[in-house]
């Protein structure tokens, strides 16, 4: 009796972990066009439209140094649902987007989507990229 309980509570164990494994994905994003090779670039992944560019507002953020003219990253293991990726140069590794007195953006940066704000930071809409299966973008830097 107590090993077919046993049996069964394993059996349970695998079959909802198994059923649970397609439920998170991987996105892989690529920039390319990097012109300055120094620094780090950070990469941004947002979730909330309401933090989007915000400092502190990152679903999950990636650093890597710049050592040629693409870099590529992978967030793994994502819930299915909708992100915008927000990148930047930090040119000189002090950890933050270095900005001049009006608050525009002194370090070289871009979005998903390729979207390329005039004024201002752009929409999370605008930027938005749905991840319901394992996906891989680019963004084309310019820089």
């Amino acid at each position: 009796m107590m090993k077919s309980m046993l049996f069964t509570c394993l059996c349970l164990l695998l079959f909802f972990q198994s059923f649970g494994q397609g439920s998170t994905f991987n996105l892989t994003v690529k920039v390319s066009g990097i012109a300055v090779k120094k620094g780090m670039l950070e990469f941004g992944l947002f979730r909330d439209p309401a933090k989007f560019t915000k400092v502190g507002g990152t679903f999950r953020m990636m650093r890597v140094k710049v050592d040629a003219s693409e870099e590529t990253v992978t967030f793994h293991n994502l819930p299915k649902g909708t992100y915008a990726v927000c990148i930047y140069l930090d040119e000189n590794s002090n950890n933050q987007c270095d900005k001049n007195l009006f608050g525009i953006p002194t370090e070289r940066f871009a979005f998903s989507n390729n979207v390329r704000p005039m004024l201002s930071a752009p929409s999370f809409e605008s930027c938005s990229i749905k991840l319901n299966e394992n996906k891989f973008i680019v963004i084309r830097a310019d820089y």
